[in-house]
């Protein structure tokens, strides 16, 4: 637990270095221009196969009731929205993880862990399958899961279990790809894993609070840096 709680700390002390400033806030920007454009082009047919969707469901009857009957013209544009703030985020968290970990790596280990030395176990083709397995499995889940999102218990902990599967599995290649041989990258996931998904559900937190949401995944991208390679140094130092 102290080490996760020391890499949020670290993770923080890094954030405010002129470089990491300068990498915090165009990731969300790319996202949020990026789903921007696809929604003015194709908001009309998003919105066509979600009313579609929900004639085809009980949730019609349901929406044509009571209070929801007067907002009904516009739930499908709610539920976009809702659906658009997560994507959005998403798309931040793997625009970072591939392109900016690498200058977020080199600036953590020059200033924190200059002796550890680089076995390049990682690729860009390996960061790239790493990044489209976690999104893959990751909006799987969200889908599988989305009924139990209606029990309100269950609504609170679905995002914050999905959010520690996300991060943990987006940054941690990247974290060790530059300094880990790949024999080490299995055992540094094997005996902290629940750690990894500790942290990623502490980090992920943030991703709920308006505003700062938009300038965590550097944030969360550097946590991971100082966890794995903190973890990484120990492994050795055993050996």
């Amino acid at each position: 637990m102290n080490n996760v709680i020391a890499a949020q700390v670290n993770a923080f002390k890094s954030l405010f270095h002129p470089r990491m400033l300068a990498l915090i806030v165009w990731p969300m920007l790319v996202a949020v221009l990026f789903w921007l454009g696809l929604s003015w082009m194709f908001w009309n047919n998003w919105s066509a196969g979600l009313s579609g969707w929900v004639a085809s469901t009980p949730a019609e009857q349901w929406m044509a009731q009571g209070f929801l009957a007067a907002i009904s013209g516009y739930l499908v544009t709610m539920i976009l929205v809702m659906l658009l703030v997560p994507v959005v985020y998403v798309t931040a968290l793997v625009i970072t993880a591939v392109f900016a970990m690498p200058a977020m790596v080199n600036h953590v280990a020059a200033k924190y862990y200059p002796q550890l030395e680089r076995k390049q176990g990682g690729t860009t083709a390996g960061s790239v399958v790493n990044s489209v397995v976690a999104i893959v499995v990751y909006c799987v889940m969200w889908l599988i899961t989305m009924p139990l999102w209606l029990l309100s218990p269950i609504a609170i902990v679905l995002p914050v279990i999905l959010s520690a599967y996300l991060n943990q599995r987006l940054f941690r290649y990247d974290a060790l790809a530059e300094h880990a041989s790949d024999a080490e990258y299995a055992q540094v996931i094997e005996r902290s894993t629940g750690k990894l998904y500790l942290l990623g559900g502490m980090v992920g937190l943030l991703q709920f609070i308006p505003i700062l949401n938009f300038f965590t995944p550097v944030y969360i991208g550097l946590a991971f840096i100082h966890f794995c390679m903190a973890d990484l140094q120990s492994l050795r130092r055993q050996h």
